[in-house]
C-alpha cells in the first residue's frame, strides 16, 4: 500500500479533508498535514509563504522517513507540491492537484487578498467567520487571513512558479480544476499542464472551489484511477 499525503488550502486545515481521507484509506495509507499557522498550530513570526509551508512538508517527510510519498494537493497545497517538486525533485512521486492557482499577478493577488479581510467576513459571513475562528483556534483567525493575504501580494509581485520552473518538473503531475470554479479559470489550469512535461489534465464537471462542495465519491475515484497505475 502506497503512502499518500492530503494538503490542505490557504486558510483551511486537514479537518477539511477527512472525509476524502477516509474515502481513500483502503487503497493508501493517508497522512494528513496542517500547514505553520493552520488548524491551531502556532503562528510563525515569518511571513507565510509558499517556501515556509514546503519546508512544513519536507519536515513530515524527513520525521516520517517517507520514499517519495505520492501527494493530492487542494488550492494552495497543490501549488506547495508543485514548488517542492520543482525544488526538491527527490522527494515526491506523483502528484494530483485539485483548483491550484497559477495565475498570479498584482490585479489576481489584489483581487483574492481583499477577500480575506476579517471585518468584511464577519459582517457579510459570519457563519464563515465562526467557522474560520474553530477551525484554527487556538490561534487568531483573523492573523492567519492577514498573513494569507500579504502571501497572495507576495505572490503577485513576482514570488510564483514561472513558467520556466514548471517546464524543469520532471514528476509525473495531474492538474485538475472544477468547470464552476470562480478562483481558479481552466485556462490557467491547462496552461500550467502545458508546461510539464510529465503532466494531465482534467476539468471536474458540475465542480466549484470550496473543497466542501466538491464530490468526495468522484474526486476519490479520479485519485485512485491516477495512481492506480502505479
Amino acid at each position: 500500500m502506497r503512502d499518500l499525503i492530503l494538503l490542505h488550502g490557504a486558510i483551511g486545515s486537514s479537518v477539511q479533508l477527512e472525509k476524502l481521507a477516509d474515502s481513500l484509506k483502503d487503497n493508501f495509507r493517508i497522512t494528513l498535514l496542517n500547514f505553520s499557522g493552520h488548524g491551531g498550530k502556532e503562528i510563525p513570526k515569518d511571513p507565510f509563504s509558499i517556501k515556509l509551508f514546503a519546508e512544513d512538508v519536507l519536515y513530515l517527510l524527513d520525521k516520517g522517513k517517507f520514499e517519495k510519498p505520492d501527494v493530492f494537493g487542494y488550492s494552495m497545497g497543490g501549488y506547495v507540491a508543485i514548488y517542492i517538486a520543482r525544488y526538491f525533485p527527490d522527494k515526491l512521486n506523483r502528484i494530483f492537484t485539485l483548483a491550484a492557482k497559477f495565475d498570479w499577478n498584482p490585479e489576481s493577488s489584489s483581487k483574492e487578498s481583499k477577500m480575506l479581510n476579517p471585518e468584511k467576513l464577519m459582517e457579510k459571513l459570519p457563519d464563515f467567520a465562526k467557522e474560520l475562528s474553530d477551525r484554527h483556534m487556538p490561534a487568531d483567525w483573523k492573523i492567519v487571513l492577514q498573513k494569507t493575504a500579504e502571501m497572495m501580494i507576495n505572490l503577485g509581485n513576482g514570488n510564483s512558479l514561472s513558467k520556466e520552473d514548471l517546464s524543469k518538473i520532471k514528476n509525473v503531475v495531474r492538474i485538475s480544476v472544477g468547470d464552476r470554479d470562480k478562483m481558479v479559470s481552466i485556462e490557467e489550469s491547462m496552461e500550467a499542464y502545458r508546461c510539464l512535461d510529465n503532466g494531465s489534465f482534467l476539468v471536474m464537471p458540475d465542480t466549484p472551489h470550496p473543497i466542501e462542495k466538491v464530490s468526495v465519491e468522484r474526486l476519490s475515484g479520479e485519485i485512485s484511477e491516477f495512481f492506480s497505475d502505479l
